[in-house]
């Protein structure tokens, strides 16, 4: 975070990686709310994601198969924030909160061409 904004002592986010290129990657999510108010649920309007959450959980994966087996266990008993599917910067992109209230972000990594 640039040293002048809210939350610059803030991790913006972290990542790992497994051998066969699964990774998990969190990251917080810049505060706007007071403590001690309940987080608002998540929403995405105009490509932005509005929230009131303290973070997300992000999984990229490098197949839409791969990922849309993640999403649609995810998905039961969940809130869709927006639907799993194409997106402009990815072959699929999904985002929701879980039954247990996590927000998870669900992509498949963009295959760039060599050149």
């Amino acid at each position: 975070m640039p040293k002048d904004l809210p939350d610059a002592s803030k991790v913006v986010w972290g990542q790992v990686a497994a051998d066969d290129g699964f990774h998990v990657m969190a990251y917080d999510v810049p505060s706007q709310a007071r403590a001690g108010i309940a987080p608002t649920p998540s929403t995405r309007e105009n490509g932005m994601t509005l929230t009131g959450e303290p973070f997300f959980v992000s999984v990229r994966g490098e197949t839409v198969e791969e990922v849309s087996a993640l999403w649609e266990k995810l998905a039961e008993g969940a809130t869709v924030v927006e639907a799993y599917g194409p997106a402009q910067w990815a072959p699929a992109f999904g985002m929701l909160t879980d039954r247990f209230g996590i927000t998870w972000i669900l992509d498949v990594a963009a295959q760039y061409a060599n050149a």
